[in-house]
């Protein structure tokens, strides 16, 4: 109707006006769709600049994360805490892709992956929060687990037993036919000898880590080998939020009792670093940890009368074991007359974890935040008035 009565010549520029605006929107269209649709399905496949950033550890110190164009994400490990150790390379490449020039020295893996072994309860917490129980084909030590679908699992067989570290069946790991092995290098080990089974072991570093949010963190690593990366990022971020806001909570606090940690175990104290995982955690939580001056991250081994000296005076101890029945001052005092002389010991300021009873290896990874609290309500217990004790309480 537009160019009925026109003047000669105009229907042509008309036209030519009208097609340059059509082609405008089309690319306009098209543009958006890349961009929210398009954009999206990237960001939970071969990933995007966005999703990198995220995907990147912002506490963790054990691994590190970039991307290529064409998807492939380079994937470095390795101990958090020691800048001499071995880092070990992973090229994760989205399944269906053809990528070409691999960098030397990084593992090949096709993800998501299908079928994986774990070794430790740590990892397994990471499958279960991402809903994931169906990509765990086996699991070493389940001597702790508490978890009823992976009790379920375990009786009917959908996840098979592999046998102690150091002892590993070899036969049942490759019946299992898994993709890779999540392995713990800080533990015993004995994955030498699987080595030669011609599946990749993925060094899972978390509990090497000094933090509590670094050691939450590498939930990212469990959702990029599965296929749930931004799942990974939300649970993340909402035990990030918490945890942070705790501590800002204890920060506040008037005072800064003292700490002392660990128990004699074999005829040696095990004492976490100063610069260890329950170091940070009690500070976080507004308290001094009696081996501040210590650069360790590891566990310290000392003497009773090293402990003693700088202990002595603390005002709270922690204090964890497996203990059947019910664990009491009388208890500790019966491992070793000595601990009496404790200030924390005399004043009942020792705080208790009881591992017969609490899923705390299971479940600390991804509730940090949670132990947290735990400590704040011990150390300053008018600062959460309405919290109750999930895995450390004061003894009674």
């Amino acid at each position: 109707r537009m160019l009925r009565g026109s003047k000669p010549g105009y229907p042509i520029q008309t036209m030519r006006i009208c097609l340059t605006l059509a082609v405008t929107l089309l690319t306009f269209l098209l543009s958006g769709c890349r961009h929210s649709g398009g954009g999206s399905r990237q960001s939970e496949t071969a990933g995007s600049s966005d999703s990198i950033s995220e995907m990147s550890p912002a506490y963790a110190l054990g691994f590190s994360v970039s991307e290529r164009p064409d998807g492939v994400r380079l994937v470095t490990m390795r101990h958090p805490a020691d800048t001499n150790a071995v880092p070990q390379h992973f090229a994760l490449i989205p399944k269906g892709t053809e990528p070409i020039d691999i960098p030397d020295g990084y593992t090949p893996i096709h993800v998501p992956v299908e079928r994986v072994v774990c070794m430790t309860m740590t990892q397994l917490g990471a499958f279960a929060t991402l809903d994931s129980y169906d990509k765990v084909v086996a699991t070493s030590n389940t001597q702790r687990t508490r978890n009823p679908e992976w009790l379920r699992r375990l009786d009917d067989g959908r996840v098979s037993r592999i046998g102690m570290e150091g002892n590993f069946d070899k036969e049942i790991i490759l019946a299992c036919d898994p993709d890779v092995i999540f392995i713990s290098p800080h533990r015993r080990g004995g994955y030498d000898g699987l080595k030669n089974l011609g599946i990749p072991l993925i060094p899972f570093w978390a509990f090497s880590e000094t933090t509590p949010l670094g050691l939450s963190e590498w939930i990212k690593i469990t959702g990029m080998f599965i296929g749930k990366e931004q799942k990974a990022i939300e649970v993340f971020h909402g035990i990030e939020e918490r945890y942070n806001r705790l501590k800002a909570l204890a920060a506040g606090a008037t005072d800064r009792p003292s700490v002392m940690s660990g128990e004699m175990r074999g005829g040696t104290w095990y004492v976490p670093g100063g610069n260890s995982f329950y170091g940070k955690l009690f500070r976080d939580a507004g308290a001094r940890y009696f081996m501040e001056s210590d650069t360790g991250t590891d566990a310290t081994l000392m003497e009773f009368e090293q402990v003693y000296s700088k202990g002595c005076d603390a005002d709270f101890w922690r204090v964890m074991n497996a203990y059947h029945g019910e664990f009491s001052y009388d208890a500790l005092e019966a491992s070793d007359a000595r601990y009496a002389d404790f200030k924390a010991f005399r004043n009942r300021k020792v705080i208790y974890c009881n591992l017969e009873e609490v899923p705390l290896y299971e479940n600390l990874p991804l509730t940090p935040d949670v132990l947290l609290a735990d400590m704040i309500k011990a150390f300053h217990p008018d600062l959460l008035p309405n919290h109750k004790p999930v895995y450390y309480h004061l003894l009674q």
